[in-house]
């Protein structure tokens, strides 16, 4: 059997920017576009104002936010499986699990929702109820699903699709015999199976019957047929023998009267930690999956958790281990595509590990698109170009390289966008700070590296002016300060980058047995000022990196 292909989800850096999530969305369409239907595009935090605004302006879906990445029942659910209806016999049932050699099958309502789980414990403990002999228990059924069952001829049809719970008799015994047994029941819906004796046929239906079933191919005399037409009752032929017969009503139940209604399914979604119990606890060591609505979309076992999980992940724009999403090592890597320095990501086998210096994996999936010969859809490049003037500054961070600038060219010449006129518009949606709480700008933007033992926080914004941050100084030093300690970090540090003076401010919450011993300008206390310094990545990053170098050092 082929194996099914894996869903892979896209994902870009925790709590991230505008390059990341356009990157995330912009490959999935590619790999879309390349005949690839089994990828999602995904996030591990909350959209900016800037990137909801961009995704808002060319009117596309942001990728699906998913907080953390754990194992979850989706991942491991098995998807080739069959349904019963709750009203389908339990013979027509039972056939096909015999075909399938399924080990359960999940029984739904009219409309597909779950109500319970047909299992091999609970169908034989149910049958031996109905088929023990001194407890005589009624079966439930209706004459459509008995004549479905025996695959029988039908003569006279009344209310046939009615489930009653039917007294079984057949006409077998002396007909005075007989008829004592009839007198005994006729208060209960009977069925009887008859033979080719018309004087008990006749004696069924002058009793009004619910069903006859004639056996073996017999067929009614003329004037009985009329009888019964008269009476209501209902009559069928069987192709089978008496016993035979017997046996098979017995099987016309609806399958849903057989099943284990005390089965909960679970949620796609359950992490699987809650859901090992669970599975411990049934008979069948199997629970049915189903989505928001109900619906089943697939059966997970125990056998299942020991298999690979059917996910995996492509990594865009970051390739720090404290940057991707929570959960992620319990899946296999396939891909890396980033402009950042290598971290601290490791990987059990060998992936495409895309990474080049340019100033925006935007600017790499361009590349991608032409290097594929795949045109790129409009709005896919609006998005891509405002990935690339986001994460350059409007070509102007020093990050930015000659293939950026071509790039964003050819997607201005797709998109007809002006390129600065754009690039003001998007820079300026994203450096609102208005009645945004400093919690919420610090981790707008928030990425968390490891140097050796030494672990740190930094993040960005883009603004017009840092007037407006300046005069809130204290509260955004104290958030920093606390998610410092929260974090067990050296230092926690906020960049701000004045777009029209191309320098920045960096507010700087460190460990005062260190703070020493980093030697940036200081403009007053708690806060710096970095001249021509833009970009995180090419000149922030390499000068934190040299002074903690001193710390690891002593």
């Amino acid at each position: 059997m082929e194996e099914k292909e894996k869903t892979v989800f896209i994902f870009g850096h925790k709590n991230p920017d505008t390059d990341s999530v356009v990157a995330a969305a912009a490959y999935k369409k590619l790999k879309e576009l390349l005949g690839h239907n089994n990828y999602v595009a995904a996030r591990a935090g909350h959209l900016s104002p800037q990137t909801d605004y961009v995704f808002n302006k060319f009117g596309v879906k942001p990728p699906e936010y998913i907080s953390e990445f754990s194992p979850k029942v989706a991942f491991y659910t098995d998807d080739n499986f069959q349904c019963a209806r709750e009203k389908d016999s339990l013979w027509k049932v039972l056939g096909n699990l015999e075909k399938t050699q399924d080990q359960v099958i999940p029984i739904v309502d009219e409309n597909g929702a779950y109500k319970s789980l047909l299992h091999y414990n609970a169908f034989a403990k149910n049958l031996l109820i109905q088929m023990n002999p001194e407890k005589k228990s009624p079966v439930v059924t209706s004459i459509a699903l008995i004549k479905e069952t025996l695959n029988a001829q039908p003569i006279i049809f009344r209310r046939e699709n009615e489930i009653f719970k039917a007294t079984i008799l057949v006409g077998s015994s002396a007909t005075e015999t007989f008829k004592t047994h009839l007198e005994r029941h006729k208060t209960e819906p009977l069925v009887v199976i008859a033979s080719n004796r018309p004087e008990i046929q006749e004696q069924c239906i002058d009793a009004k019957v619910r069903l006859l079933v004639l056996t073996s191919g017999q067929v009614l005399s003329k004037t009985l047929r009329d009888k019964a037409e008269k009476n209501g009752v209902s009559v069928i032929i069987s192709p089978y023998g008496t016993s035979s017969t017997s046996m098979l009503i017995a099987y016309s139940t609806p399958v849903s009267s057989m099943s284990d209604t005390s089965i909960s399914a679970v949620h796609r979604y359950d992490p699987i930690s809650k859901v090992k119990p669970l599975l411990r606890e049934v008979p069948c060591r199997c629970l049915p999956v189903v989505d928001d609505a109900n619906k089943v979309i697939g059966i997970i076992s125990e056998s299942d958790l020991l298999k690979e999980p059917n996910v995996e992940l492509i990594l865009v724009d970051h390739n720090e281990a404290t940057q991707v999403i929570d959960g992620y090592e319990h899946y296999r890597i396939r891909e890396v595509i980033d402009h950042h320095r290598i971290g601290t990501l490791c990987t059990k086998e060998p992936i495409l590990f895309l990474n080049k210096p340019v100033g925006s994996t935007s600017t790499l999936i361009t590349e991608l698109y032409r290097e594929n010969k795949i045109p790129v859809p409009v709005e896919i490049a609006s998005l891509l170009l405002c990935g690339i003037l986001s994460d350059t500054l409007i070509l102007k961070s020093a990050t930015t390289t000659e293939i950026d600038r071509e790039t964003a060219e050819y997607l201005s010449a797709i998109t007809n966008l002006d390129v600065q006129k754009l690039g003001e518009e998007i820079i300026a949606a994203g450096s609102v700070i208005g009645s945004r709480s400093a919690q919420d700008i610090i981790a707008q933007d928030l990425k968390e590296y490891v140097e050796g033992k030494i672990s740190y926080s930094v993040s960005q914004i883009e603004v017009d002016s840092p007037h407006d941050i300046l005069a809130r100084k204290k509260e955004f030093l104290d958030e920093l300060e606390a998610n410092r300690r929260a974090g067990k970090m050296i230092f926690a540090a906020l960049l701000v980058t004045d777009i029209t003076k191309l320098s920045s401010l960096l507010f700087f919450a460190c460990d005062k047995k260190h703070e020493s011993l980093f030697t940036f300008p200081k403009q007053e206390d708690g806060v710096y000022y970095l001249n021509d310094v833009v970009s995180r990545k090419k000149q922030l990053i390499p000068m934190l990196t040299e002074q903690i170098a001193a710390i690891s050092n002593e």
